[in-house]
C-alpha cells in the first residue's frame, strides 16, 4: 500500500496538521474514489501548486498589472492561456477565476443586470446552483427560470427548452450541470439561444477533460462562452477558466477583474498550465476514452444487478442511480459504501419525492479509478461491491461492509494512485 509522503517542514512546524494530511493521503490511496467530480492530480500538478508563486500578488492581466515584479508571473499566465486556447480550440481564455462558481458569476456580470431573466437546468434535475437556482446568489440577484428532463426518459426535452426560452427571453442560457449522464447537445441549445436572443454558456466543468481528450463533443462551435473548473476530468488543480469568442473577451476579462476578484492565485495558474500540458499528450486521449468505456461497462453491470439508472445508462463519466427499487435511501447507501471503502455522494434524482439532504439517489463516476489504471475488466467487481454494499446498508450488516473494504484495499494496493507515489 502507498505510504504517506514525507512533509518534513510541515511535520516539524505543525505535526497535528501533518498527521491529518498523511491520513488523507492514506485514505485516498486505499479507497475506491467514485465521486465523479474528484480525481487524482499528478505530482507535477501538486508541485506547481506549492511553489513560491504563492508569494506574489498580481492584480490585473499580463502586461497590465498593478504590481511590479511580474516578469515571471506574466509568462506563467500567458503560458496557461496559450495552452488552454490550443487544447480547446478557443479564441480567448481567462485562467484567473478562483473556482467554478465565481467563474459563472462573472458570466452574469458580463452579460446581465440584476433582475434580468436567466435560464438553466433545475438543480434537482441535474443542474448547478449557479445556473439561477433560488438558494444561490444567481437565483436571488437574477430572475432564474429552469428547464428539466423528461420523467419517462431522463433526457432533456428540447421542445420544452425552446418554449420556455421564447416565452421568458432570458439574457443568458446555461447548458451543462453536475448530474448529467448523457451527451450534451450543444448545437440544439445554440439554435434555441439564437432564436431567443440569449447568450449561450456551456458549463463543462464535469466533462472538460472528456472534451479535451476527444471523448465528448466540443461546445466551441456552438457556445458564446465556455465555463469550466480545472479539476474533475481535466485532472488539474482546484481552479477555473472562462473561454469565449473574441467578441466577448473584454466583457469576460473585465467581469473577472476588477469585477469580482483581486489578484489571481498564481500557484494555481501554474498548476493549470501543467494540467493543460498533460491533457495535450496522446496518453490523455486514451485516458478520456477509458473513463467513458469504464462508465458504460459499469452501468451495464449495475443494470444487470437490478439497479435503476437515470436515463438508463451513461454516455460520459457519470452514473446517477435511483435506489428507490432497492428500498435504501441514497444517504444511507452513500454512508455505508464509505465505510466499505467506496467513496460516492448521495444525490437527488429527477422528480425525487425525498428531500435534498436525504435523497433517493447516489451519484458515481469513473475518473479517479481510471486514473489509477483500472479498466473495463474491473467493472464487474466494482459493480458487485456496490451491490453488496447497498444490500448491506439495507440490512445494517457492518461485517459485510468491512469485508468489502478489505477487498477494495487489496485491489487498490495493486494500482497506486497518481500523485501519491513517493
Amino acid at each position: 500500500m502507498t505510504l504517506p509522503l514525507p512533509h518534513p517542514a510541515l511535520s516539524a512546524t505543525d505535526p497535528e496538521l501533518a498527521a491529518l494530511v498523511g491520513a488523507e493521503e492514506q485514505l485516498q490511496a486505499e479507497t475506491l474514489r467514485m465521486i465523479p467530480s474528484e480525481n487524482y492530480v499528478s505530482r507535477a500538478v501538486l508541485e506547481a501548486s506549492g511553489t513560491v508563486l504563492q508569494n506574489k500578488y498580481s492584480e490585473g492581466y499580463a502586461g497590465r498589472r498593478y504590481y511590479e515584479g511580474q516578469q515571471n508571473i506574466d509568462q506563467v499566465e500567458l503560458l496557461a492561456i496559450a495552452r488552454a486556447k490550443a487544447l480547446f480550440g478557443v479564441e480567448h481564455a481567462n485562467v484567473q477565476p478562483y473556482s467554478g462558481s465565481p467563474a459563472n458569476l462573472a458570466v452574469y456580470l458580463a452579460f446581465a443586470e440584476p433582475g434580468d431573466t436567466v435560464m438553466g437546468m433545475a438543480l434537482p434535475m441535474g443542474g448547478h446552483l449557479t445556473h439561477g437556482w433560488g438558494v444561490s446568489a444567481t437565483g436571488r440577484w437574477f430572475r432564474g427560470v429552469q428547464y428539466g428532463v423528461r420523467q419517462d426518459t431522463g433526457l432533456t426535452d428540447f421542445d420544452e427548452v425552446r418554449e420556455l426560452a421564447l416565452k421568458e427571453r432570458p439574457k443568458v442560457i446555461f447548458c451543462g450541470g453536475t448530474a448529467l449522464p448523457r451527451t450534451i447537445d450543444f448545437a440544439a441549445f445554440a439554435e434555441i439561444a439564437r432564436e431567443s436572443g440569449a447568450v449561450l454558456v456551456a458549463d463543462v466543468a464535469h466533462i472538460a477533460g472528456l472534451i479535451a481528450g476527444g471523448a465528448h463533443p466540443s461546445p466551441v462551435p456552438h457556445a458564446d462562452v465556455i465555463s469550466t473548473t480545472t479539476h474533475k476530468t481535466l485532472r488539474g488543480p482546484r481552479g477555473a477558466m472562462l473561454m469565449s469568442r473574441e467578441e466577448h473577451a473584454k466583457a469576460i476579462d473585465k467581469a473577472v477583474f476588477p469585477g469580482l476578484q483581486g489578484g489571481p492565485h498564481n500557484q494555481t495558474t501554474a498548476a493549470i498550465a501543467v494540467a493543460l500540458h498533460e491533457a495535450a499528450q496522446p496518453s490523455f486521449r486514451s485516458y478520456a476514452a477509458s473513463v467513458v468505456a469504464n462508465a458504460k461497462v459499469l452501468a451495464e453491470e449495475l443494470l444487470a444487478r437490478g439497479f435503476d439508472l437515470v436515463s438508463g445508462g451513461t454516455d460520459n463519466h457519470l452514473i446517477l442511480m435511483d435506489l428507490t427499487p432497492k428500498n435504501v435511501p441514497g444517504k444511507v447507501a452513500a454512508k455505508a459504501l464509505d465505510r466499505a471503502g467506496i467513496v460516492v455522494n448521495y444525490n437527488t434524482v429527477p422528480y425525487d419525492p425525498r428531500k435534498p439532504f436525504d435523497p433517493s439517489g447516489v451519484r458515481i463516476g469513473t475518473p479517479s479509478l481510471t486514473s489509477r489504471g483500472l479498466g473495463t475488466e474491473h467493472m464487474a467487481a466494482v459493480a458487485d461491491w456496490i451491490d453488496r454494499g447497498v444490500s448491506a446498508a439495507g440490512a445494517g450488516d457492518e461485517e459485510a461492509l468491512a469485508a468489502i473494504r478489505a477487498e477494495v484495499a487489496e485491489l487498490m494496493a495493486e494500482y497506486p494512485a497518481p500523485g501519491l507515489s513517493a
